[in-house]
């Protein structure tokens, strides 16, 4: 499974990872609710179970995903500061192009 993340993402969620709680802990992308042809996604601190995957990505930064999930591979995590502060996570591989808010 992949997950791409762009880099202002990664530096906001390794500055996350410095808190106490984290420790031992990395991201989960997961699915909040889906619509018709699209999926809405969520990040989360959690630690991997046998029904996860850990997946790396090229920003030094692993994350967790549900490998019986088909909405998660693929998924792209892009964090925004202009115009306006915004997570938006979507997969382009499954013709979503809906920002998440």
């Amino acid at each position: 499974m992949k997950v791409k993340i762009n880099r202002i993402a990664a530096k906001a969620l390794k500055k996350m990872m410095d808190v106490e709680e984290a420790e031992g802990k990395m991201f989960r992308v997961y699915v909040t609710s889906i619509h018709g042809d699209h999926a809405h996604y969520d990040l989360m601190l959690d630690t991997p179970t046998e029904n996860d995957e850990v997946v790396k990505t090229d920003k030094d930064i692993d994350f967790i995903l549900d490998k019986n999930d088909e909405n998660l591979d693929g998924v792209w995590i892009q964090y925004f500061q202009v115009p306006k502060e915004e997570w938006v996570i979507t997969n382009p591989s499954k013709g979503s192009h809906h920002h998440h808010h």
